[in-house]
């Protein structure tokens, strides 16, 4: 009995988790066989991300590879035949998944029943401008055989998988071509699909980050730093006691993403009350320009919260009759003036009338 569909998709996941949290960029390839598909099991399925998002699908009754998102239509004006070319690659990989199957079951000893052969491939570029790229086989969901780049031979997970390693090491051109397309086929194509989906895998989302408070039954607490909105996927946060990295009584959560395409997480840690001034989570992200460190802040109590609303409102009262005040005086003050120098000014004023009279 072969890897059930469930345990399959949990398997790729965890793989996949895994390996994109290692490296700002990568390009990375599932392919899977299956030896008795059923109604909603496919035969045969590929599927390639570049960094966390999906960008390439097959469809197996149609035998095409086609974009699964927008940034990908633009291939088509460098690369016209980009796709009936992937199409025909993926075509001639379906074909050898099968035959695949059927060696791989005799190694085994199996008669029939579900299995599964897949091949998980890709590069990426690390953060320190350093280049690297993997490939490796499982059958039925556990670990079958890997290339080493440097040495060019094979490394066999058991027993049957020898019989692999001596057929493919017989022909040094099956690890040379691959290693060849590892570190730099693969890299080129990263870096233009890279520059594709700029506006999506380039982008830069800060981290929005708070800390929760639980009261514990033996007289203990626990601090809950809940990170999310943030992009890309790699984060760092940890716990600091007196600005020093704190590790016990740790907890942590799995990076996660949101329907948006960013990503969540928490961190908590178990503490003394006495000492909860001394803690805080620290957070360090690409959008943010320097670490996140932040501490519990008790929140404001509904009685507080009406306190110092009334105390606003009043001093904004007070400060309404403060200049309500000074503008009256002022005007008050300017009335007197202008009645003074009118009463001062209207001996003339009778030449000033004559004078416009004779002018009209």
């Amino acid at each position: 009995m072969g890897l059930p569909w469930g345990g399959l998709l949990l398997f790729a996941a965890f793989f996949l988790g895994s390996c994109l949290g290692s490296s700002p960029h990568s390009l990375r390839y599932f392919v899977t066989g299956v030896s008795d598909p059923g109604r909603e099991v496919p035969r045969f399925f590929s599927v390639g991300y570049v960094d966390d998002q999906q960008f390439v699908s097959y469809d197996p009754n149609a035998r095409r590879r086609f974009p699964t998102v927008p940034w990908m239509t633009e291939v088509d004006k460098d690369d016209p035949q980009y796709w009936e070319r992937n199409s025909q690659a993926v075509r001639n990989a379906e074909q050898v998944f099968r035959v695949g199957l059927v060696t791989l079951r005799k190694y085994y000893n199996q008669s029939g029943g579900l299995h599964t052969w897949q091949w998980m491939y890709g590069c990426e570029l690390r953060k320190d401008g350093s280049k690297g790229g993997h490939m490796q086989f499982a059958y039925d969901g556990r670990d079958y055989i890997s290339l080493d780049k440097e040495t060019l031979t094979w490394t066999a997970a058991d027993v049957p998988a020898q019989n692999t390693k001596r057929k493919w090491e017989a022909e040094p051109a099956i690890a040379q071509g691959d290693k060849a397309y590892l570190e730099e086929t693969c890299i080129e194509w990263l870096e233009r699909y890279l520059g594709y989906g700029n506006k999506t895998l380039l982008r830069r989302e800060p981290p929005e980050v708070k800390v929760a408070h639980k009261a514990d039954d033996d007289n203990m607490e626990t601090l809950i730093c809940r990170v999310g909105g943030f992009y890309p996927k790699e984060i760092d946060i940890s716990w600091t006691k007196d600005g020093k990295n704190w590790m016990q009584d740790t907890f942590h959560g799995l990076v996660s993403p949101n329907s948006d395409g960013t990503y969540y997480t928490w961190w908590s840690i178990k503490i003394d009350p006495k000492d909860r001034e001394r803690y805080k989570c620290r957070v360090e992200h690409d959008g943010l320009e320097k670490p996140l460190d932040l501490a519990w802040e008790e929140p404001v109590s509904a009685s507080n919260l009406g306190l110092i609303i009334t105390c606003v409102v009043g001093v904004v009262l007070l400060v309404a009759v403060i200049v309500g005040t000074a503008v009256y005086i002022k005007k008050r003050r300017d009335g007197y003036k202008a009645a003074s120098t009118s009463d001062q000014g209207s001996n003339s004023s009778g030449k000033g009338s004559a004078d416009a009279i004779q002018r009209a």
